[in-house]
């Protein structure tokens, strides 16, 4: 960095030469990223903040023991060692902070944590608030209905959907008139839906649920028939009843990487953390990793992850 000589004229009152000097100070601690020492934070205190969803599995949730657990917990923790090697910290704390769903990308702005740990859909508009990781997931909207829907219904929600176009007037958009839709507050699948029905001209009812688990008893209950979400968020919060009545479709509806969060303007601490998940990705114990929490680590999932995994040269 190079520094300018400021040339004080002489004379000048010492309170206005403090004055001065503090000026000076402020300006070149203002043009410092605040974000730009993560790691020398971590380093100074010996504590690396990783926030985390009690109630997301299986990507983050709190287990029986009251740890931390999940797929993405388990990336997050490939992270800290990382971060334990290229710090030379072996003390090194991990301090696992519980965040709320609608607060968790504020707590990373605020630098209240240091990582997200937590998939989340690195749309444009999110990347003005925070920075995201290579992605860690294949998202994307699907769709679940009651196991008895009625199969003109669970045509239309197919892999193989009508071919005939779906316009105001059609029987396809008379069907999904008379159809209530529910979608999780905050997700991508609420303005999604909301965009879809709006070109096609369409008045459906659309229901605004807190979570979940809320719209999968709903569903369950008949209050609505279809609910729109990320996959395995919606499998994360199944009981054994809602296992027997509701059918997730395979059909992608979107198609959404997601990705850990963390501040912006931190590209050493970026680098870092995606140089800990490559390496993990193309580990010998990475399938076994991620078929714990998906199941069957099958040739479109690995090729999702060599897409994903950039070259260390």
């Amino acid at each position: 960095m190079r520094v300018e000589r400021i040339a004080i004229p002489r004379g000048l009152p010492m309170r206005l030469v403090s004055q001065a000097a503090a000026a000076v100070a402020l300006c070149f601690l203002a043009a410092i990223p605040a974000a730009a020492a993560t790691l020398d934070r971590i380093q100074e205190s010996g504590h690396l903040r990783l926030g985390y969803l009690a109630d997301l599995s299986p990507f983050s949730y709190r287990g029986k023991s009251g740890a931390a657990e999940g797929y993405s917990v388990a990336l997050c923790q490939e992270v800290a060692e990382q971060v334990r090697t290229q710090l030379r910290r072996p003390d090194l704390v991990v301090d696992w902070v519980e965040v709320a769903p609608d607060d968790r990308l504020r707590e990373v702005q605020a630098g209240s944590i240091d990582l997200l740990c937590v998939p989340t859909s690195a749309t444009l508009h999110r990347r003005q608030e925070v920075s995201f990781s290579i992605p860690i997931f294949a998202g994307g909207v699907r769709a679940a209905v009651r196991a008895d829907a009625a199969a003109a219904l669970r045509e239309a929600l197919s892999d193989a959907p009508p071919q005939r176009p779906v316009w105001r007037g059609s029987p396809a958009a008379k069907l999904i008139e008379k159809t209530t839709f529910a979608v999780a507050s905050g997700t991508t699948a609420e303005s999604w839906l909301a965009r879809k029905l709006d070109s096609f001209q369409i008045e459906a009812e659309t229901v605004k649920v807190p979570d979940f688990r809320t719209g999968l008893q709903q569903l369950m209950d008949g209050k609505v028939d279809v609910l729109f979400g990320e996959r395995s968020a919606m499998l994360g919060a199944m009981d054994e009843a809602s296992m027997r009545k509701v059918a997730i479709f395979p059909r992608l509806f979107t198609h959404e990487p997601l990705s850990l969060a963390l501040a912006r303007g931190d590209d050493d601490f970026r680098l870092l953390v995606d140089r800990a998940l490559s390496g993990f990705y193309s580990s010998a114990d990475f399938p076994k990793a991620y078929g714990k929490w998906f199941g069957d680590f099958d040739e479109a999932t690995r090729t999702f992850f060599l897409w994903s995994t950039p070259p260390p040269e």
